[in-house]
């Protein structure tokens, strides 16, 4: 299953490169905070402006901590229902079906405080989060699992996770600092259960 899981990640390269929201790209084409850090002298984007055009009371970065949120979210759930479609493995199964339910509420909770703070939310995943998923319909039984928990589970997490406490620490608007807090246990549990999940596929 290793000599496996290594060549597929070979074989999907940069499609694989990351599904994680710091180096994802907004829905509205305005880079990821990750993405800006990369740019000296890049001038910061103008604010968001909701779909009555008024303009969002957020700052860039938590602006941009929510669309991220929001895509990684629906990431989540395409992927998982993909792992639901094609897999046969029943651990595999159990948890794309928790990731389904728990992202569905966090994407639907990050995109209404967008809303509710003038910001118009994204709609499904990143350009190269859609990217990984198309990858991911190319495989199929034991390197579909290994990959979808590797990717989907393990490394999308890891990166949500370290995205989540960052705005826990440091948002400049409560409520955004609150939503982040709040969502953290939850997204610990699932990085433990995909790490346990891709030590038993990496046994097999």
């Amino acid at each position: 299953m290793k000599k496996a899981h290594t060549a597929f990640a070979l074989a999907l390269g940069f499609a694989l490169a990351a599904l994680g929201a710091h180096a994802q790209t907004t829905v509205d084409g305005q880079p990821s905070q990750q993405s800006r850090t990369q740019q000296p002298g890049a001038q910061q984007a103008a604010p968001a402006a909701n779909q009555a055009g008024q303009p969002s009371e957020l700052s860039g970065d938590d602006r941009r901590f929510l669309e991220n949120a929001v895509q990684g979210s629906f990431a989540e759930i395409q992927g998982s229902q993909l792992a639901l479609e094609k897999t046969k493995s029943q651990d595999v199964k159990d948890f794309a079906q928790m990731m389904v339910q728990d992202h569905e509420k966090m994407a639907k909770e990050a995109a209404k405080l967008a809303s509710d703070k003038g910001v118009t939310p994204p709609t499904g995943p990143s350009a190269m989060q859609v990217t990984e998923i198309t990858a991911l319909k190319a495989l199929s039984g034991g390197a579909f699992d290994a990959m979808y928990v590797n990717r989907i589970g393990v490394a999308a997490h890891e990166s949500t996770v370290q995205m989540f406490e960052e705005a826990s620490r440091e948002a400049d608007d409560p409520d955004v600092k609150a939503l982040a807090t709040e969502a953290l246990p939850k997204l610990r549990e699932h990085l433990k259960m995909a790490n346990t999940l891709n030590q038993k596929q990496d046994s097999k």
